[in-house]
């Protein structure tokens, strides 16, 4: 299995659909919408996690591909902790 990160997601995008966006691929084991947890929307991206053959496709054929008026980024997702980018905020 390979996760996937999904950015530039509009706003408006459920978990359902960014599932069905990537079952076009293929079979899609999980898709979730990241929500921000104060204001409870949607940040624009997500995560999805597929058969690690249909995730290379997936990138190709979804990565700047149009949505909802917004041009996706597609691409293999870093494992927790590396190249995870901090805020000065979360710092203090």
């Amino acid at each position: 299995m390979k996760k996937l990160f999904v950015g530039n997601l509009p706003f408006n995008t459920t978990d359902e659909d960014l599932h069905n966006l990537f079952a076009s691929i293929g079979e899609v084991a999980s898709a979730k919408v990241i929500i921000d947890r104060q204001t409870e929307r949607s940040r624009g991206f997500g995560f999805v996690e597929m058969e690690s053959s249909l995730a290379a496709q997936a990138i190709a054929e979804l990565n700047d591909a149009d949505y909802g008026g917004r041009n996706l980024r597609v691409s293999e997702a870093n494992e927790k902790g590396q190249g995870e980018r901090r805020s000065s905020y979360n710092r203090r």
